[in-house]
């Protein structure tokens, strides 16, 4: 038996999710029907380093899976590439040690989530970007930014259909960065992220950026540990999975 680590990068646009569902196209379930061909029937489970809601995209998300087939790395990338979808390529293939485990061995995680910043909307970018079609205050929301980095208990900032206890995580890096062409892009770095936490807060910076909020009023909610403090969730098209470090 062989365990294979895959990078994979999609385009979430038209998933409804990583996670397999019954009767309804996923990252995961495509990949697994890709694998199954190749296994000549013989079912073959595939293990994330997370997931991502439906509309979200992924630049390197990890998966790994075991195989009794004794195929080259590169000849792997090729034969899953040959099956897969457009939206869908294995940026690569590697064989890795018994004990690796794509979800529990993540040392870190990066996430960005990407803004329109501008009176109109690109019809090209609107899979891609959140259009905010006013201006925003940039300094004030580099403050707030600054709040959420180190360890917390991110309750606020966590879905509230999650079955996870344990809501404390850490945050490296929280930035903002003015792209070209009115985008701005929000890079976060953390240890870990809950369900939907990365949107939660993209949701908090905006409103700090329209002037609802304070950076103030971000400590606030967070000490609450209350999700009806924080602020709605940002759509998910402007997010995608970055990179993932082990």
């Amino acid at each position: 038996m062989v365990k294979l680590k895959c990078t994979v990068t999609y385009d979430g646009t038209n998933f409804s999710g990583y996670q397999i569902q019954p009767n309804k196209r996923t990252v995961q379930g495509t990949i697994e029907t890709v694998l199954k061909k190749i296994h000549k029937g013989l079912e073959v489970k595939i293990v994330a380093s997370g997931r991502t809601d439906a509309g979200v995209h992924a630049h390197e998300q990890v998966f790994h899976f075991v195989t009794k087939l004794n195929i080259p790395s590169a000849n792997w990338k090729k034969a899953l590439n040959s099956l897969l979808p457009d939206d869908i390529y294995i940026r690569k293939v590697e064989q890795v040690s018994a004990d690796f485990h794509a979800r529990y061995d993540v040392k870190r995680k990066e996430y960005r989530y990407k803004l329109l910043v501008d009176k109109e909307q690109d019809v090209f970018r609107r899979h891609y970007t959140y259009h905010v079609p006013m201006p925003l205050n940039k300094e004030a929301m580099e403050e707030a930014a600054k709040v959420f980095i180190g360890e917390h208990d991110f309750t606020s900032l966590c879905a509230t259909n999650t079955s996870v206890v344990d809501k404390v995580r850490t945050i490296y890096k929280l930035s903002i960065i003015e792209d070209s062409n009115h985008e701005w892009v929000i890079q976060v770095i953390g240890s870990g992220f809950l369900y939907q936490m990365v949107r939660i807060i993209v949701g908090t910076l905006l409103d700090v950026g329209k002037g609802k909020l304070t950076p103030k009023d971000v400590t606030d909610i967070i000490e609450k540990k209350d999700r009806s403090y924080a602020s709605q969730t940002a759509p998910p098209q402007g997010l995608t999975m970055w990179k993932v470090t082990y």
